[in-house]
């Protein structure tokens, strides 16, 4: 079975959400291709992205580095690829930090996900089930991701929750 056009991978930090979103695209026939939206500030992250890098090594990915221009590497993109993007918590955090209008991108980005003739399998964080943040920056983080899950999810075709690293299909049917 194929993936619908736009796949929506959520979970928690450290969920298993990115290993469950790898293995969806790895099951697809086509090109693989990751879009990176983190970026590396610290030791810590670094070695984050090591860790994923590790997990794509000799795998046959293409990588596209696009922390803010998600949607102009979606624009060369094909039919015959499939995409991971890693991660719409990244891209939002890069956005905000940024002070760009989150929303008005949200709405492009959401839009190049839906025109894309690749199909898309995004990955991003649930952040809303914790506790309430003690400073303004991170409360309105929260509320920025939960918008924007909600506009993934409504879009996307497939929604799996990853807990523990065991995915539960929320919307549509896995393949």
């Amino acid at each position: 079975m194929s993936l619908p056009g736009l796949t929506l991978v959520i979970g928690g930090a450290a969920s298993g959400k990115s290993a469950q979103a790898e293995a969806l695209v790895r099951q697809q026939a086509g090109q693989r291709v990751y879009i990176a939206t983190a970026q590396a500030f610290d030791d810590e992250m670094r070695a984050k992205i090591a860790a994923h890098q590790k997990m794509r090594a000799g795998d046959g990915w293409r990588t596209i580095e696009a922390p803010f221009d998600v949607v102009g590497a979606l624009s060369g993109l094909g039919s015959g690829d499939v995409v991971l993007l890693d991660c719409a918590t990244f891209w939002l955090t890069n956005m905000m930090l940024a002070e760009r209008d989150w929303q008005e991108e949200a709405d492009q980005l959401i839009a190049a996900m839906l025109t894309c003739p690749a199909k898309v399998v995004v990955v991003s964080n649930e952040t809303g089930q914790g506790i309430v943040p003690e400073n303004a920056l991170a409360r309105a983080f929260r509320e920025a991701q939960g918008r924007l899950n909600q506009r993934l999810a409504e879009k996307a075709g497939l929604v799996m929750a990853v807990m523990a690293g065991l995915p539960l299909v929320l919307k549509g049917e896995a393949p």
